[in-house]
């Protein structure tokens, strides 16, 4: 197995705090790249640091979890000491990342026009609520106020309830991994024609992308979302959860055999054959009448029992805790232990994405400023120095 991944060689200045930008950043360095965080010294760092329930000092269990395989300086960025040792790291990077709120990173020197002249290769990656641009550009924002925005929330939960968000902040997860594809994908040619740039992602365009293919039939035809009962698919029936004796099952007829299967196996055959459920058409036409007909089925067995049977019949699967969902055997790879000297083993989930030759050593994510020293002496800052800077503010 080799030993080199993927993006090593590759460093990035991250000015990142809380979930989005943290996170689009840890991916990068599980794949190797030289991630370091550049902290404000004034404010305790990373605010993610102090995130409860799991706290202790200046670190969090949240801070660990998006923090993996980096190192830490303090360098106050409000300080033009500060900002000078900043131009002098950016020579030795290939792009500098942030995720704060838009109107920021000119003010703090982190975009391309103020860096290229530093570095023309230098590729600057902004992470903010509204994006650099427009009148939006000063207002912050979070995930769960995307989820309003993009209108994730009027199509979530059932019909009737209140407005629902997903149960993970998947604008920010989402928005991260779309921050550092973007990154990569510019430094990628940036080494091929000596030019950098500057990459924007912003939490709301992020939000309003994955409305995907139900944008799309808006945009297009008007269509109108809403929600549907039991967490069901709009146009493919039965694609829902369905109750068993104790608790739930998700089923997905996606195609017409997966119906048939699911019908014949929960033993009502003729339901395949009635002229009302036919079709997914006649089958959409007919809902109300079909699925209390199958909810009466399912709840006759336990929804292990439905599992063994209609596996590799029917695409299924259990509405698990997050508990039973790490007890799957399948995610027994997903799991990372890396020890911490206050939390001793911290358990966490892993990268999902696989490289075949490549499986790096993981390291905890690192104290405050942990690495000050031996990364700002690369650019000529000598011990007494640091120092000093200490005593200024600076770092």
């Amino acid at each position: 197995m080799s030993s080199r991944g993927p993006l090593e060689g590759i460093r990035i200045l991250a000015v990142e705090q809380f979930g989005a930008g943290p996170w689009g950043t840890m991916m990068l360095a599980d794949l190797g790249a030289e991630v370091i965080k550049v902290e404000n010294p004034e404010t305790g760092g990373d605010v993610a640091r102090y995130i409860p329930p799991y706290t202790c000092d200046q670190d969090s269990v949240y801070f660990q979890s998006f923090n993996r395989n980096k190192k830490s300086i303090t360098l106050n960025l409000q300080h033009e000491r500060g900002r000078e040792l900043l131009r002098e790291l950016v020579k030795t990077a290939d792009g500098v990342y942030n995720n704060l709120r838009g109107d920021l990173p000119s003010k703090l020197g982190l975009d391309y026009p103020a860096l290229k002249t530093t570095h023309p290769t230098i590729v600057c990656c902004s992470l903010s609520a509204f994006g650099r641009g427009g009148e939006r550009a000063g207002e912050p924002g979070y995930d769960y106020l995307m989820q309003g925005y993009a209108g994730w929330m009027s199509i979530t939960g059932e019909p009737n309830s209140p407005p629902t968000k997903s149960g993970l902040s998947l604008v920010d997860l989402n928005a991260g991994v779309l921050a550092a594809l973007g990154m990569v994908s510019a430094i990628h040619r940036a080494k091929e024609t000596g030019a950098g740039c500057d990459v924007d992602v912003s939490l709301f365009d992020t939000a309003l992308s994955l409305l995907g293919y139900v944008g799309a039939w808006h945009l297009s035809k008007g269509y109108e979302p809403k929600r549907m009962p039991d967490s069901s698919h709009p146009s493919q029936i039965p694609s829902q959860v369905l109750p068993t004796q104790d608790g739930w099952l998700v089923v997905m007829c996606a195609k017409e055999k997966f119906y048939q299967n699911l019908v014949r196996i929960l033993g009502a055959p003729e339901l395949a054959e009635d002229p009302r459920f036919k079709t997914s058409a006649d089958r959409m036409a007919h809902r109300e009448t079909l699925v209390p007909m199958l909810k009466e089925l399912t709840r006759e067995q336990t929804t292990q029992t439905w599992l063994d049977r209609l596996k590799g019949e029917v695409p299924c699967a259990p509405v698990n805790s997050v508990e039973e969902a790490f007890q799957d055997p399948q995610a027994d790879r997903m799991v990372l232990e890396l020890e911490h000297p206050e939390f001793g083993t911290v358990r966490e989930t892993a990268g999902a994405i696989k490289v075949s030759d490549y499986g790096r050593t993981h390291r905890r994510g690192p104290s405050l400023g942990e690495d000050t020293e031996a990364v700002l002496g690369e650019v000529g800052v000598s011990k007494q120095e640091l120092i000093e800077l200490t005593k200024g503010g600076v770092v």
